[in-house]
């Protein structure tokens, strides 16, 4: 036993080793080999998500930087890179025009979508009024129509305004704000203090003053989380664009894609050369990679703290 020095007799912690007749013993601390394997496991098992997870975007870069003849071969990169496949895709298609109409409605869509269902979460969360509950569930009920089912009348009723074939349709309809996402950020808005509303109200602010310089700043995490998803969800849609559009030039990246691969597809008459499809697929995928990245912080913060309000 070892004893501390300046003690009567106090026994220090467990020691390490301990020597006896010259031969020096190795203790292991209680569970510690377990613990070192279950962290390797650990390791282990992320490191072969993590490369079941990227392996398809590796995959994609590698077919975009080949020619046609090979971009299908098993080789993950064959030399000389083909960087001239990303200039050759803008000169065959309006690649700059797509992306620039896929830009403008994702912001439009998720910048929209945000605010208006900011503000009925905000009234569901705050206002006291008759029936709120069941208006409400109402609300999310709306959740459980397919998207099928309100296909036709949007048409119609867009083809009515006469904004068939223009940008309008792909993002207007979310100026009447998303079930799904009243129902995250009102999630949100109950976590926060009444009192600093009641506060603002003696003080003379409106009810929008305070959604705009209370609720908004206080849910910025929420908010971006919203933002993202309904960004992703904009930028990736080609329903949509394949309902409401006709001008080529007006086209998004999905869409666009599409015809690309309509073009080059040998069924159709096309000469394969998938090589120009898989470029324009890596230029549609780099901006949400990039997007995710930039707002991560507050992606990840804004989902573990909705998730955590009643």
């Amino acid at each position: 036993m070892t004893v501390q020095p300046g003690t009567t007799g106090a026994p220090l912690a467990p020691a390490a080793s301990v020597r006896t007749s010259g031969i020096s013993v190795v203790r292991s601390e209680p569970g510690g080999w377990r613990g070192r394997i279950s962290s390797v496991l650990y390791m282990l098992a992320l490191a072969i998500a993590t490369f079941i997870f990227i392996f398809p975007l590796v995959w994609l870069v590698s077919a975009s930087l080949k020619t046609r003849s090979t971009v299908y071969n098993n080789e993950l990169f064959a030399f000389p890179l083909q960087l001239e496949n990303y200039v050759r895709v803008f000169e065959i298609a309006p690649v700059a025009s797509w992306l620039f109409n896929s830009v403008i409605v994702a912001l439009l869509a998720a910048g929209t979508v945000t605010l208006s269902s900011a503000l009925v979460a905000f009234a569901f969360a705050y206002f006291r009024f008759p029936f709120r509950g069941p208006l409400f569930g109402l609300v999310l009920a709306s959740m459980m129509l397919p998207g099928a089912v309100t296909m036709i009348p949007n048409f119609l009723i867009w083809n009515a305004l006469g904004q068939v074939n223009t940008l309008t349709p792909l993002w207007a309809g979310n100026l009447f704000a998303s079930a799904f996402y009243i129902f995250l950020l009102r999630q949100f808005f109950l976590g926060l203090p009444r009192e600093l509303f009641e506060a603002a109200r003696v003080d003379g602010a409106s009810y929008l003053r305070m959604w705009w310089s209370i609720a908004m700043p206080l849910t910025r995490a929420a908010l971006i989380v919203v933002f993202v998803f309904e960004l992703k969800a904009s930028w990736t849609d080609i329903l949509k664009p394949l309902i409401f559009l006709r001008d080529t030039a007006l086209f998004t990246l999905p869409l666009g894609l599409k015809t690309l691969v309509d073009r080059f597809n040998p069924t159709a008459g096309g000469q394969g050369e998938f090589q120009y499809v898989m470029a324009a697929s890596v230029i549609i995928t780099v901006p949400m990679i990039a997007v995710f990245f930039l707002a991560q912080r507050y992606f990840v913060e804004g989902i573990a703290t909705t998730g955590s309000k009643g």
